[in-house]
């Protein structure tokens, strides 16, 4: 049941909204920068470094402490250092949008008081957080959490970038696989450092990123997006 779980979590299927966002892919399409499978794949590449790596780090962290019943304070901890390493407010509360319908899904999957004691210490938490606890509940390991974190940076943007450019489906499910090695590394990382303090725990940054989404937020409001972000 525990790897069903974590498949569940990876899967685009699950309700938990991931599908109304493109992870920068849109607007780095309406600026010429993401036209082919070929800016895809380096797109995807930069994403899973960038956006991928620290949300896997959050997760497993998240995964370690709801295994092991921390104190209310490391959840508030947890989404503090993270939303600290989000320097974009649009990317904050993406992740907090996303991360309250990835709770409303996985309430019904797996309820857990863990749950409970996440929402009273903060009542937005941030998706990798979320996504952790609910690994964690389910029964899988920080680096089962890692995974589903860093697969779930990479394909949403492909599923949106196919959806937006046409692109050859194949191809963009190609360029996702071709990064399984550096996906496995970074899961493997994230779970080397998920008992760290929240203060410690790596976080790559990813500028680009970062000004990618604010631009996207600025468009949203004065005209007519596909994603939310």
């Amino acid at each position: 049941m525990t790897g069903l779980a974590v498949l569940a979590l990876a899967d685009s299927r699950f309700p938990g909204g991931g599908h109304a966002h493109s992870g920068g892919v849109e607007e780095a399409a309406a600026r010429g920068l993401v036209n082919s499978v070929a800016d895809l794949r380096e797109f995807l590449r930069g994403r899973l470094f960038g956006a991928g790596a620290p949300q896997a780090v959050f997760a497993a962290a998240a995964a370690h402490a709801a295994a092991r019943g921390v104190a209310p304070g490391r959840w508030r901890e947890l989404d503090v250092e993270l939303a600290a390493r989000t320097p974009s407010p649009a990317q904050r509360e993406v992740s907090r949008a996303q991360g309250k319908g990835l709770l409303r899904a996985g309430r019904a999957a797996w309820p857990s008081p863990v749950l409970g004691g996440l929402v009273a210490a903060t009542p937005r938490p941030h998706q990798p957080i979320v996504l952790g606890v609910l690994t964690a509940a389910a029964g899988s390991a920080p680096r089962d959490a890692a995974l589903a974190a860093g697969y779930l940076a990479i394909s949403g943007p492909a599923s949106a970038a196919v959806r937006l450019l046409g692109l050859d489906p194949f191809g963009a499910n190609a360029a996702v696989v071709a990064l399984a090695d550096e996906l496995d590394e970074i899961a493997e990382e994230a779970a080397r450092c998920a008992g760290l303090a929240p203060q410690e725990l790596p976080a790559p940054g990813a500028p680009a990123l970062d000004l990618l989404a604010e631009a996207h937020d600025r468009h949203h409001r004065e005209e007519v997006r596909l994603f939310a972000s």
